[in-house]
């Protein structure tokens, strides 16, 4: 039976691939939900040949229980929880224990897993000094990659990856102590003193007062903004095989300790098409400044020999509505009216560009729905943050996404260090001339 008489069987899983007069199948390999893989490790051993796809945006690099997306529906699924229900009834570190463990903790789990996270949040004394070495105007991401990698410098005893007791207390630590980094990058950027964590708060209040906090007065922990900063972390914990989480694989692959990893996916992160959209999201927002401004953007955004591009609508996996958007759009409104910035012009351009984009034809055609990003940048200002703080935020809850996806890596037992393969369109191999004879 011929390839193709197979592939119209019912009983075969395989693709088939003819190539140069000769025809190869290949296993099609499928998950639990998503579309089916064509498995293509033989295929330069068969064929000579490589596949090309850039940015990799057809193909699976790894297989993984963490995350699931589907772009066309819009649906995120931590371990199978849609994100919209963990994001309103679990805490930060219920929704950190189900990414690393699989499943929702137990009240005695949640205790325990707790109690851990929180005896690990301060930093090495001789770390605080650590600091002083950064000028006072550097970018608080800067910091953080730095400060990050320097971890493998004062923790030895989680640096092995091929045991199991030093992989948990890395995990453990890197959760607990990113609150503490992030925040001391904070306060380091303004010229504040650190404030040390408080082991009676929760993961978010805690993060909260270690930003605001000053010494010369109690600070008071305020209930709808540290639900926010909650579901901010929870929102962005994991996102399945994005461009900083393939980057912490990639850079696991090697070996390397699990703090290089995670510096390495903070250093991704920092990028303005990635970590850095809500940021530019809100700039776009503050420079249309009114709702009179609005049609005149809208117009520019269609006009394709315009530069101007609409931050914050359409998302490279979601061609539908961001499932987090919408949880983000409601937590934006609570923040806004607990600190009095209900009638903010910035929230109602917001609206205003929200309703177009959801009844525009233009729009809907191409599929700009509003991502996450677009409330974000709003929430985040009204908590108190500066711009160049968002992107932090946002490794500071994508952590456990990293160090889940981390984890799960290293203990695949077929794992092999990634090495990409390239079209070389460069020149024919040629004889050397000494400088001489140029």
């Amino acid at each position: 039976m011929s390839i193709a008489e197979k592939l119209d069987s019912n009983d075969v899983d395989e693709a088939a691939i003819s190539l140069r007069g000769s025809e190869h199948a290949m296993p099609v390999r499928s998950g639990t939900l998503g579309p089916d893989v064509i498995d293509i490790t033989s295929l330069y051993g068969r064929t000579g040949c490589f596949t090309y796809d850039p940015g990799f945006t057809s193909t699976a690099s790894c297989e993984s229980k963490i995350t699931f997306i589907d772009g066309d529906k819009g649906v995120l699924l931590y371990r199978g929880y849609p994100i919209d229900e963990l994001a309103e009834n679990t805490t930060f570190l219920e929704t950190a224990y189900l990414l690393l463990y699989g499943e929702l903790p137990t009240r005695e789990q949640y205790e325990d897993f707790t109690i851990r996270i929180t005896r690990h949040t301060m930093l090495h004394e001789q770390m605080n000094r650590f600091f002083s070495g950064f000028r006072r105007d550097a970018h608080p991401m800067a910091i953080m990659v730095g400060v990050v990698g320097a971890l493998s410098a004062f923790y030895h005893d989680s640096l092995n990856i091929h045991d199991p007791w030093q992989r948990e207390m890395a995990s453990i630590r890197m959760i607990a102590k990113m609150p503490t980094i992030a925040a001391m990058a904070y306060k380091y950027s303004i010229g504040q003193p650190f404030i040390y964590p408080k082991n009676d708060l929760d993961y978010s209040a805690n993060f909260m007062r270690m930003c605001f906090a000053v010494p010369c007065e109690e600070y008071k922990v305020d209930p709808v903004l540290t639900r926010a900063m909650r579901r901010i972390f929870i929102l962005h914990a994991d996102h399945e095989q994005n461009a900083s989480t393939s980057t912490v694989r990639l850079a696991g692959s090697s070996g390397a300790n699990p703090f290089a990893c995670i510096s390495a996916g903070i250093a991704c992160l920092w990028g303005p098409a990635h970590g850095g959209a809500n940021e530019a999201a809100l700039m776009m927002l503050q420079e249309i400044g009114s709702v009179d401004r609005i049609p005149e953007y809208v117009q520019r955004a269609k006009d394709k020999d315009d530069p101007f591009r609409l931050m914050g609508f359409g998302h490279r996996v979601y061609k539908n509505y961001d499932p987090r958007a919408k949880i983000m759009q409601k937590t934006c409104h609570e923040v806004l009216g607990a600190v009095g910035h209900e009638d903010d012009p910035i929230l109602k351009v917001a609206m205003e560009l929200e309703r177009i984009a959801l009844s525009d034809d233009y729009f809907i055609e191409k599929k700009l729905y509003p991502n996450i990003d677009f409330y974000s940048g709003i929430t985040l200002k009204a908590l108190g943050f500066p711009t160049e703080m968002f992107t932090v935020l946002f490794a500071l809850a994508r952590t456990v996404g990293w160090i889940a996806q981390w984890k799960e890596m290293v203990e695949d037992p077929s794992q092999r260090i990634g090495r990409p393969r390239q079209l070389y369109t460069g020149a024919m191999e040629r004889a050397f001339v000494p400088m001489c004879n140029r």
